[in-house]
C-alpha cells in the first residue's frame, strides 16, 4: 500500500471541520474532464476482462483480487497505445483514468461481496439453476442499492473523519505516478504487466490447451499407502496461484501452508485411519475438514468485527447528522459538488421492492422476511463501509453468517432463501464500501464525486451482465464444485454454513460437531491474539483467514500461494525498489494472463474444439 494521503491532497494545518473547505480550495479541479464517452466504453471493456479474471480466480482460490490498481495501469496503456496508433486524439487524463477506474471497479468487484460464493452455494445446495436474465437483475439491483447507500456516509466518512480507505489512497498514488510523464512509470509497469500476462497465458496454453506441461508434480512418497498427489500434496503448474500469493501477506501465506500441511498430510490421515473420511481425495476429505474451516471463518469474523464496535456506533449515530444540512456547508458550495442527500432514499425507494420481489420470485422468500432483509441489509452496508475504511478489510465473512443466522431462524428449513438473503448484506456491503474507496481515491485527486457515482452504476451493469453468462458458460455442470479442480472454497464454507444455520447440527456425525466447537474456539483465539498481541508479535501470529481457508482448498493451492507470498516478501525486504515498481502489476499479470487464456480454453472446450 501507499504512503498515507500526501499534504497537497489535504493539508495537515487543517481543522477537522475545514476540511471540506480547504478540499473545495486547495484540490477540487471543477474545470478538468472527469467522465467521458470512452473512459465508460474502455472502463466497462477492462471492468469485463477482470471480471471473468476474477471469476476464473475466486473459484480457483476463493478470494477476489484487486481491481483499482491493475485498471488504472491497463488505462494508462491502453490510452498510450491508442495515441501512438493515432486513434485517441489527447492523453487519458489524471481525473478520467479515475473515473474510468471507477466504472471498471464496479465491474471487476460484481464476483465479490458473496454474489459469486452465494451462486455458487446455491447451486450444490440445490438442482434449480435460476434463469440468466433474472439473475442479472439480481446481482445488478443488489449492487445498484449498495452503490446508492454509500451516499449518505461518504461526507461523514471520507469528507470530515478523513479515515484511510488505503486502496483507495494507493489507487490514487498510482494514478499520480504512472500520469508522470518524466519518471516513465507508467510505461514501466504497463510493461511488467503486459509481460507476466503474456508469460500467464502461455503457461496455461501449454498445459490445458496443448497438455505439453503436467498439472501438477509430486514427489513419489506416500502417505498412509497413498501417493502424496492423492492428499492433494502437489506443486501446481498455476501461475495464477502464485499471483494471487504474491498480493497477499506474508503472514496469510505461511497460515495457508501450515494449515495446509497440517489438514492434509497429518489430520486427513488420521481422519481415514479412523474410518471417519472413507475417501482420499480432495471432495473426500473436505466434506469433513470444512465444518473446523467455516467454524474457525465465522467465530474469527464476528470477533474481528465486534473489535469494531466503536466504527459500528459510529456508524448508525452519526446517521441523523449525515442526513441534515447546515448553512455553512451551503455557504462552503460543497453541496453542489457532492451527491445530494435525497438521492439515497430516493434510490431506496425504487430498488428494495425490485429486491423483495426477486426474492420472493426466485427463491421463495416470504414476503415479510424480504422485508427485513433488505434494510438489515443496508444498515450492514453502513457498518461493512466504515470498517472498510478504516481496516480496508470489508467484513462478508461476518456479515454474511449473520445474515444467514437470522434468516435459519426466521425461516428455517430454507436453504435457497438462508444463501440468498446473506446474498443481499454481503452485495450491498461490499458495493458500498467499493464506491466509497473508489471515491476516496476521486478525493485525493479533486474529482467530482456525482461523475464517481454515475461511472459506479456504468461498471454494475457491465459486471451484470458479463459475470452470469460467464458462470454459465465455465461452469455448465456445478457438480464440479467443491472438486480438485474448481475448489471453490468460498461457495463450500456458505454451503456448509447454511445447511447448518437451517437445519441444524443435528445430522452432522460427532467428530463434526465436535470439530466445529473445536474451530468456534480457536478462531475467537486467533482473532483475539490478533488485536491484542504487541505489534512486533503480529508476523507470527496465525492468520484465522489463512487457517480457515487452507482447510477448504487443496494442499497444492496452500503450497502455491505461500510461494508466491515468500517471493513477494523477499523482494520487499530485499530489493524495495524493485518490488515497488514490479510486485503489483506483475502478480496483476500472471493472474490476468492465466485466468483469461483459461476461460478461452474452456470455452473451446465446450465448443468441441478442444477436448480435456
Amino acid at each position: 500500500m501507499s504512503e498515507p494521503t500526501s499534504p497537497a491532497a489535504i493539508p495537515a494545518a487543517a481543522p477537522p471541520d475545514d476540511h471540506e473547505a480547504e478540499w473545495l480550495k486547495s484540490t477540487y479541479r471543477p474545470g478538468e474532464i472527469n467522465l467521458t464517452v470512452r473512459a465508460v466504453v474502455v472502463g466497462m471493456l477492462i471492468g469485463a476482462v477482470m471480471c471473468l479474471s476474477n471469476l476464473y480466480v475466486f473459484f480457483k482460490t476463493g478470494w477476489s483480487m484487486g481491481v483499482t490498481l491493475t485498471a488504472c495501469i491497463l488505462a494508462f496503456a491502453a490510452f498510450q497505445a491508442l495515441q501512438a496508433a493515432r486513434i485517441a486524439k489527447r492523453p487519458l487524463s489524471i481525473l478520467e483514468n479515475n473515473a474510468l477506474t471507477t466504472v471498471a471497479s464496479g465491474a471487476g468487484y460484481m464476483t465479490g461481496g458473496g454474489n459469486m460464493a452465494a451462486f455458487g452455494a446455491l447451486l450444490m445446495v440445490t438442482s434449480v439453476r435460476p434463469e440468466p436474465i433474472p439473475m442479472v437483475a439480481w446481482f445488478g439491483v443488489i449492487a445498484a442499492l449498495g452503490v446508492f447507500a454509500a451516499i449518505p456516509i461518504k461526507r461523514q466518512l471520507i469528507n470530515k473523519e478523513q479515515l484511510a480507505f488505503p486502496t483507495g489512497t494507493a489507487t490514487a498514488e498510482t494514478i499520480r505516478s504512472i500520469h508522470d510523464a518524466a519518471a516513465g512509470g507508467g510505461k514501466d509497469k504497463a510493461m511488467w504487466l503486459g509481460g507476466a500476462a503474456l508469460f500467464g497465458a502461455v503457461v496455461a496454453w501449454l498445459r490445458d490447451g496443448w497438455h505439453l506441461i503436467p498439472g501438477t508434480l509430486s514427489l513419489p512418497l506416500t502417505i498412509g499407502g497413498k501417493a502424496l498427489k492423492d492428499w492433494t500434496l502437489a506443486l501446481k503448474s498455476e501461475v495464477v496461484l502464485l499471483g494471487a500469493g504474491a498480493l497477499m501477506s506474508f503472514r496469510t501465506g505461511w497460515s495457508l501452508l501450515f494449515a495446509g500441511v497440517l489438514t492434509y498430510a497429518v489430520l486427513a490421515p488420521s481422519l481415514v485411519a479412523d474410518r471417519i473420511v472413507t475417501t482420499v481425495s480432495y471432495k473426500g476429505i473436505v466434506g469433513w475438514t470444512l465444518w473446523p474451516g467455516a467454524a474457525i471463518l465465522v467465530a474469527s469474523g464476528l470477533t474481528s468485527f465486534a473489535f469494531d464496535y466503536k466504527s459500528v456506533a459510529r456508524s448508525f449515530s452519526g446517521l441523523a447528522g449525515i442526513f441534515s444540512k447546515s448553512k455553512r456547508d451551503q455557504e462552503q458550495g460543497i453541496e453542489a459538488v457532492e451527491c445530494p442527500g435525497w438521492w439515497f432514499p430516493a434510490g431506496f425507494v425504487v430498488l428494495s421492492p425490485i429486491v423483495v420481489a426477486l426474492m420472493g420470485w426466485l427463491f421463495q422468500i416470504p414476503l415479510w422476511a424480504a422485508c427485513i432483509a433488505v434494510p438489515l441489509a443496508v444498515l450492514m452496508g453502513f457498518v461493512a463501509a466504515r470498517v472498510t475504511g478504516e481496516t480496508d478489510v470489508t467484513p462478508t465473512k461476518a456479515l454474511g453468517p449473520v445474515t444467514q443466522l437470522v434468516f435459519g431462524v426466521l425461516t428455517p428449513g430454507n436453504l435457497t432463501g438462508n444463501i440468498m438473503a446473506a446474498n443481499v448484506t454481503g452485495g450491498i456491503g461490499l458495493h458500498a464500501a467499493d464506491l466509497l474507496t473508489t471515491l476516496k481515491t476521486g478525493w485525493l485527486l479533486g474529482a467530482k464525486p456525482r461523475h464517481q457515482l454515475y461511472a459506479q452504476l456504468f461498471g454494475v451493469v457491465a459486471g451484470a451482465l458479463v459475470v452470469v453468462p460467464a458462470f454459465n458458460l465455465i461452469l455448465p455442470d456445478p457438480s464440479v464444485l467443491g472438486g480438485d479442480e474448481w475448489p471453490a472454497p468460498s461457495c463450500v464454507v456458505w454451503a456448509g454454513v447454511s445447511q447448518a444455520f437451517s437445519g441444524g447440527l443435528s445430522a452432522l456425525q460427532p467428530s463434526a460437531k465436535i470439530a466445529v466447537v473445536v474451530g468456534l474456539v480457536l478462531g475467537v483465539a486467533l482473532a483475539l491474539m490478533e488485536k491484542l498481541a504487541p505489534k512486533r508479535a503480529q508476523p507470527f501470529i496465525p492468520s484465522p483467514s489463512g487457517i480457515g481457508i487452507a482447510m477448504v482448498i487443496p494442499a497444492s493451492n496452500c503450497i502455491a500461494m505461500f510461494l508466491g507470498a515468500a517471493i513477494a516478501e523477499w523482494l520487499r525486504r530485499y530489493k524495495p525498489a524493485l518490488a515497488e515498481k514490479t510486485m503489483v502489476p506483475v502478480s496483476s499479470g500472471l493472474i490476468a494472463g492465466e485466468s483469461l487464456m483459461g476461460i478461452v480454453i474452456a470455452l473451446l472446450i465446450v465448443a468441441g474444439v478442444l477436448s480435456k
